[in-house]
């Protein structure tokens, strides 16, 4: 087992290359949005959800984001304290809040969802059409495989157990 680990090399391993990538493409945005907008990518993400999908309770979010349940607690409060999502409360279950963006929420996530559709696509520019379908299919296939590692009770073929990413909120 040590001399597999020796030879690991994270340039090549694809975890690391996803996360490279991903931090590439966002670390820039996420500069332009914090000094133009005031909102941080985490609170972005989580406007964005809401804006698509008004209703939806913070596990909800959480999971469609895959994101940590404490990021999304804070994106909230803040987006809440900022005037730009309101939270209530289930009427059944108080536990279970309703998210939904405000006037200034809307506004904000019409102002930078074309944004980010023009960043798409210029990312996406040099691929043809073959590839922007191979690579919707690759990260679909990606992400259903990854969906084991969030499951408590499957692990992968090789027995080790890894920590769910999925946390109730």
């Amino acid at each position: 087992m040590a001399e597999k680990l020796k030879n690991l090399d994270l340039e090549e391993y694809l975890p690391s290359q996803l996360a490279t990538l991903s931090n590439s493409i966002t670390r820039p945005i996420a500069v332009v949005f914090e000094q133009r907008f005031s909102i941080t990518m985490p609170e972005w993400r989580v406007l964005a959800i809401i804006g698509r999908r008004p209703g939806l309770s913070a596990v909800d979010v959480a999971y469609r984001a895959q994101m940590d349940k404490v990021a999304v607690s804070r994106a909230i409060s803040k987006l809440v304290k900022s005037g730009r999502i309101d939270r209530s409360f289930g009427s059944v279950d108080r536990r279970r809040s309703i998210l939904k963006l405000t006037e200034e929420g809307r506004e904000l996530y019409e102002e930078i969802a074309p944004m980010a559709l023009l960043l798409e696509s210029e990312l996406l520019e040099d691929l043809t059409e073959d590839e922007k379908q191979i690579l919707g299919r690759v990260i679909d296939k990606l992400n259903s495989k990854s969906r084991v590692f969030t499951r408590p009770h499957l692990t992968p073929t090789n027995g080790i157990r890894y920590p769910s990413t999925r946390m109730a909120m």
